[in-house]
């Protein structure tokens, strides 16, 4: 049965963020709070957990995942990014944006788009977030909490835990952050493409 924190969203506990952080090194999966929707997260190098993510949310293994940075230069350490990304990227974020990018050598095969070699990457302005990727000291492997059949991302904590106690070891209790998921946007090409409209605004990046 799945433990559940309360965790201030703006001065969140230094003793839970670190027993959060115990939990996902140990192979556990944990939902919390973004600053679009609820998450659920796992270490970035544990198949087993990535696996039960992809069973939970019946995802096929073209699904883009995520990886949750801290800030740009953690970013920039797992997707190749040009000057002209860089400052798209620099104007954005943190926010909810998820960016897909070409990957590194730094982030594991099994991430990656099979064929593409791309990686969504996103830098959340959500202190509880940031704070569990600080202790962490590495990027969150990370998907949104949107169950098949569903229309919208589950976002109280109290259905969360209810429906998934028995499918992850740890909700966070983040307080409501809504229902709406971040914008998915593509730059590998020349300009960006808009893969899915969500909270973050494009007209921004359709002018570059």
């Amino acid at each position: 049965m799945a433990q559940f924190f309360q965790i201030h969203p703006d001065n969140p506990q230094a003793r839970l963020i670190t027993q959060a952080v115990d939990i996902i090194r140990k192979g556990g999966l944990v939902a919390y709070p973004t600053d679009s929707a609820y998450a659920v997260g796992c270490h970035i190098g544990d198949k087993m957990a990535l696996d039960r993510i992809r069973a939970m949310r019946q995802l096929d293994k073209h699904h883009n995942f995520t990886l949750m940075c801290r800030d740009l230069s953690e970013l920039a350490t797992y997707a190749r990014v040009d000057n002209r990304v860089f400052r798209l990227l620099k104007n954005h974020t943190p926010g909810p944006y998820t960016f897909i990018l070409e990957g590194t050598a730094e982030v594991p095969r099994r991430l990656m788009h099979p064929k593409r070699k791309t990686i969504g990457l996103r830098v959340p302005d959500n202190k509880i977030a940031l704070a569990l990727m600080e202790e962490l000291g590495e990027p969150l492997m990370t998907s949104s909490l949107l169950l098949p059949g569903d229309e919208f991302p589950l976002s109280d904590p109290y259905d969360i835990r209810d429906t998934l106690e028995h499918h992850v070891e740890l909700v966070i209790d983040g307080g409501y952050c809504g229902i709406e998921p971040t914008t998915v946007i593509d730059l590998t090409g020349d300009t960006p493409e808009l893969i899915r409209q969500g909270k973050g605004d494009f007209s921004d990046f359709a002018a570059n």
